[in-house]
């Protein structure tokens, strides 16, 4: 995104259930694909050329969790960024929904896009970052590498975040809702709350169909990581909720697995860091990830 686009985006002032400047053109600007996924399909939205980086977004989220970020990651690079099963566009998980079928639905989906044995880089957002451990251990063998974003899954105690009920409210009082959930859970800094925020909070809540952390163990990433051997990059907001102020007993949990793991703390940001910080997010992401260029 441009420094005109930027302006734009920030200063745009349109109610909650209408879409971003910043959204619309990504989404025009994107190839859309289809995989099976239950009974139905899973969509991914495509954008650039060059070696694959795969995206996977968080709970009661879309692709649009990475709307800050996508121009920058596929200067040099194939973006492929999944709306997960049961969320954003996509159909439900095969029943019963289990982490194991998820991952399936979404190796088989890689393989139909890029051919079987493409390398590929994958970066997950909370309960995508939990979702890519699991990716990561099954395809270990054609991965570049493996960054996690506001890791859950790791078994460690975590600060409860009482949220808001959206779905019994309207108008004003659910946006209210939305801004108070944000500021709870996703954005450290209440004033980085803006109406791009607030529109891809609402979209996202509104096609949310399935409860990420009812069929996720609670040691899925922990358990996972053992069977990767890609190199791992690892970057948290510095006052994540979920993770705040116990971060470095993250890092040290991942190390003592991961020895080589590059861990990295965005200073100020929340747990949706790749969005609140997005300028500091997208050079972090351009230092860990291996090169565009093949």
């Amino acid at each position: 995104m441009n420094r005109d686009e930027m302006r734009l985006a920030s200063s745009w002032n349109g109610a909650a259930d209408e879409v971003p400047p910043l959204v619309a053109r990504l989404e025009a600007e994107s190839r859309r694909a289809e995989t099976p996924c239950g009974e139905g399909n899973m969509v991914w939205r495509l954008w650039g050329e060059g070696p694959p980086l795969v995206l996977l977004h968080g709970g009661a989220g879309s692709w649009r969790h990475w709307a800050r970020n996508i121009d920058a990651l596929a200067r040099n690079r194939l973006v492929l960024a999944a709306d997960l099963p049961g969320l954003g566009d996509s159909a439900l998980p095969p029943t019963p929904t289990t982490p194991q079928a998820v991952t399936a639905v979404l190796s088989a989906g890689l393989d139909a896009l890029l051919g079987p044995g493409t390398r590929f880089d994958l970066m997950g957002f909370s309960f995508g970052a939990v979702l890519s451990g699991g990716l990561a251990a099954l395809r270990d063998r054609d991965l570049r590498s493996l960054t996690l974003v506001g890791a859950g899954g790791l078994g460690l105690p975590r600060p409860p975040v009482v949220l808001e009920k959206i779905r019994d409210k309207q108008g004003e009082e659910r946006l209210a809702a939305h801004r108070t959930n944000l500021a709870r859970l996703m954005l450290a800094d209440p004033a980085r709350i803006d109406t791009t925020a607030l529109a891809i909070q609402s979209w996202n809540s509104d096609h949310t169909r399935i409860n990420s952390r009812s069929f996720m163990p609670a040691t899925w990433l922990r358990d996972s990581l053992p069977g990767v051997t890609a190199p791992l990059n690892v970057i948290y907001g510095e006052r994540d909720a979920i993770a705040w102020p116990q971060l470095e007993s993250r890092f040290e949990l991942i190390r003592g697995i991961r020895p080589d793991a590059r861990c990295r703390a965005i200073p100020g940001a929340g747990h949706w860091v790749a969005f609140e910080a997005a300028e500091a997010f997208n050079q972090a992401a351009a230092e860990m990830l291996p090169p565009g260029a093949a």
